[in-house]
């Protein structure tokens, strides 16, 4: 089962991605939380597999919420996705600069959402759907000046090539095609690519194309 905690101060919002996740035979939702105090406290208790999360919430915002986990060792393998009423939200590059795993519109369609929901359990999310590639450049300007991110050296010139594809946003299927290899060959570079980086899933790993300078806004192919 895929555990879920939903941390958002509406309460119509939680009562009906409660209602469509519970419904999944998969999926089961051990909490709910108002605000980002109270979702960490809930956190700690339950230890989800993944946090749905509001951007912007009471007391402590959805930002500084995802950063406190994800910066506590002790919490590794709570995976956070953020929830934003718009796509262009400010603070979405932040977000997962600061660990979140992606981000979802909260007017997602529910398939989506339950793909969102499964696939960041198995470290393959990365942005809702909704959110262009376009977009992902748009942040990626807003992002600090390129640095040589450490164990960038350690990649073979096919592992940058991977990370720059998945930097611009290709799943495996579509970097799989790009490279003429199978599926599982480049998701296993893309894994190797994570290991050897430290990157804790594929949204840090597009953070780092991006802050290393393998990948520079505009890349869109």
């Amino acid at each position: 089962m895929i555990r879920v905690l939903l941390a958002d101060d509406q309460s119509l919002v939680r009562a009906g991605f409660h209602a469509l996740l519970d419904a999944q035979p998969d999926i089961e939702v051990v909490g709910e939380a108002a605000d980002g105090e109270e979702a960490l406290r809930r956190v700690a208790e339950v230890r989800p597999d993944v946090v749905l999360m509001d951007i912007r919430m009471p007391l402590l915002d959805g930002l500084a919420a995802t950063r406190r986990i994800t910066e506590d060792d002790t919490l590794d393998g709570v995976k956070v996705v953020m929830l934003t009423t718009f796509e262009l939200d400010e603070y979405v590059f932040e977000a997962i600069r600061a660990g979140a795993s992606g981000f979802l519109v909260k007017d997602t369609e529910p398939d989506e959402l339950l793909r969102a929901v499964r696939a960041v359990v198995e470290g393959d999310a990365l942005l809702s759907p909704g959110v262009t590639r376009r977009l992902i450049a748009e942040f990626a300007a807003r992002s600090k000046a390129p640095a040589r991110a450490a164990g960038l050296a350690e990649l073979t010139d096919r592992e940058r090539e991977v990370m720059a594809l998945v930097g611009i946003g290709l799943s495996n299927e579509e970097i799989a095609r790009r490279l003429v290899v199978s599926p599982l060959t480049a998701k296993t570079h893309v894994s190797r690519t994570m290991v050897k980086l430290g990157a804790r899933d594929r949204a840090q790993l597009v953070v780092l194309a991006y802050e290393s300078g393998l990948v520079r806004p505009g890349w869109l192919g």
